[in-house]
């Protein structure tokens, strides 16, 4: 059964500041679906149809470069999917898979374009949220070409705390090969890394969990570079 889009507990900003008869049209014009964790959302050089929108759950972008493949950032619920691939670009630029159990929304991407058009509103939170997320992408990459491993490594685990779980203790979603991919560069460095800052007391880690022990170093590691 689809959710009626006015009741639905997972709205945006920008979603809420929707008209009745636009939250009438996303409720007939959406399909909903629930995903396991490693399953697609987006692939990378498919044809693009549908405005995606992640009501629950975690889930990352990553992009095939020339020689492997680039996780960009991770994404937490609830957030639109695919904007910039979709709008810019008929072929989907790049892949999105969920990193947890996950709940989407595929909305109909003519029905989408045209409430765009009939909310100023809504138009104006979407491309304010482009513009953070465009500024966001500069300074990650700065980040990662400028710092070494344990400024990089500081970052990504604050972001997870911060951002993602708003919590200090919390599971990491993906393998150390994966985190790796994340802050550029080995699985033994971010092995290493790990241990040292669980040894100079800034962080416990057990298995996939992290406990921030020390958040004042982590963040001044993270500033120092």
């Amino acid at each position: 059964m689809q959710t009626d889009c006015r009741n639905c507990p997972f709205k945006t900003k920008a979603t809420s500041m929707l008209s009745e008869c636009s939250l009438d049209q996303l409720s007939t014009n959406h399909l909903e679906l629930k995903l396991k964790k490693g399953d697609s959302i987006i692939k990378q050089g498919t044809y693009s149809t549908n405005v995606v929108f992640l009501r629950t759950g975690l889930a990352k972008i990553h992009i095939a470069g020339p020689y492997t493949e680039q996780i960009v950032k991770m994404v937490n619920a609830p957030s639109y999917l695919g904007l910039p691939t979709t709008f810019g670009s008929k072929i989907n630029q790049y892949s999105v898979t969920a990193v947890s159990d996950a709940e989407v929304c595929f909305i109909d991407l003519d029905v989408f374009q045209n409430i765009l058009d009939e909310n100023k509103e809504f138009n104006r939170e979407i491309i304010q949220e482009f513009c953070k997320n465009e500024l966001e992408s500069f300074h990650r990459c700065a980040n990662r070409t400028q710092k070494l491993i344990r400024g990089n490594m500081a970052d990504a685990i604050l972001d997870f705390a911060d951002k993602i779980f708003k919590s200090d203790s919390f599971i990491l979603p993906l393998s150390q090969t994966e985190f790796a991919n994340l802050v550029d560069t080995s699985r033994e460095s971010v092995s290493r890394v790990l241990a040292e800052f669980d040894k100079d007391g800034i962080i416990k880690v057990d298995g996939r969990k992290i406990d921030i022990l020390n958040k004042k170093s982590l963040i001044l590691i993270s500033q120092n570079g």
